[in-house]
């Protein structure tokens, strides 16, 4: 009798499962795409020069505060993954000449050149030599994107493949590509000095590429003669402390230390 009377409690326990339920997937949502994040203008870090002023003055975006698309703007996560949709979609496909360099060690390093599609709003020859990320190459949507757009405006464009990247690509010494080498990036800027002597140069390097395209650029003075100016995008400075990072679950960022991983052994075995 006494548990026929308790029986019309029930739902109210399901109930407050329920709410429980639907709290931790609000929970999840919240810190997945990372709505409580306040939104500034970037942090700046410069040494007040002319050339600063006038970057300044001419990309006042710089100063301004981002606001991100709705919902789902402050969430890097899916940010990467629509960019790598859509891109795969509406990217552009520059047309280029793949140019092969031998290295002395035997190595094949291939790069691949873009003619600009218009003339240069200074009137200049500019070449901008581009180092692409880790593992990356000319074929990416990034630089197809970032190419496409440089040509539209005067610039000629040589972007590295690094070593081992392209699956047409075989091998032809025991090493691909490193973290600290810049034997192929020279070649290839040495390579654009012969071929155009009267360019000048814009170094552009993406995240590993900013790393090798800075170490070149350091390496030598000379490597530095007819370079414009240096653009380091989304460089990493330090392996082990982003090693640190990468190990982590919070926000899930062991998730990219697997998928890069997997995409290096990929790499290595498609050419054992």
């Amino acid at each position: 009798m006494s548990a026929m009377l308790e029986t019309p409690e029930l739902p109210a326990v399901f109930d407050g499962v329920k709410l429980a339920a639907v709290a931790a997937v609000l929970y999840v949502i919240v810190r997945c795409l990372n709505l409580k994040s306040p939104t500034a203008p970037p942090e700046l870090i410069y040494q007040d020069s002319a050339l600063a002023r006038f970057l300044l003055k001419s990309c006042p975006l710089l100063t301004k505060e981002y606001i991100p698309p709705l919902i789902w703007g402050k969430s890097g996560h899916i940010q990467t993954a629509l960019y790598g949709k859509m891109g795969r979609v509406r990217s552009p496909h520059p047309y280029g000449l793949r140019k092969y360099l031998t290295m002395p060690d035997g190595a094949t390093a291939t790069f691949d050149l873009f003619e600009p599609q218009s003339e240069h709003c200074i009137g200049e020859d500019v070449t901008m030599v581009i180092c692409p990320g880790i593992a990356n190459h000319s074929e990416k949507q990034y630089i197809r994107t970032f190419v496409d757009y440089a040509q539209k405006n005067g610039y000629r464009c040589a972007v590295l493949n690094h070593l081992g990247a392209l699956p047409n690509i075989e091998l032809t010494s025991p090493r691909m590509f490193t973290y600290g080498c810049t034997w192929e990036f020279g070649a290839m800027v040495n390579h654009i000095k012969k071929t155009y002597p009267q360019t000048q140069l814009v170094v552009v390097g993406f995240s590993l590429g900013g790393n090798i395209v800075c170490k070149y650029l350091g390496e030598s003075q000379a490597n530095q003669e007819r370079v414009l100016c240096c653009v380091s995008v989304c460089q990493g400075y330090s392996a082990l402390r982003a090693q640190e990072t990468f190990m982590q679950w919070d926000q899930c960022r062991r998730f990219y230390n697997f998928l890069m991983a997997d995409n290096l052994k990929k790499i290595i075995l498609s050419h054992r």
